[in-house]
């Protein structure tokens, strides 16, 4: 039987980029566990509206957009 992982705590609508002069990206929501440990939020790209996934372990690297 898996064992019950605490989502991250993430800044829902938070705005960062990829990297210091890379696309800017919305934070949302936790969708699931790895089994890595690590975790897949859902992101919202900026310019062009596209959702994706993106690993916790990265998005909590990328700096804060300006």
């Amino acid at each position: 039987m898996p064992t019950l992982q605490t989502p991250p705590r993430v800044h829902t609508g938070q705005i960062k980029s990829f990297g210091a002069f890379g696309p800017k990206y919305e934070i949302g929501e936790p969708i699931r566990a790895l089994d890595d440990g690590d975790w897949m939020v859902k992101i919202k790209m900026v310019e062009t509206g596209e959702e994706a996934e993106y690993r916790y372990s990265h998005l909590a690297e990328d700096p804060q957009a300006r």
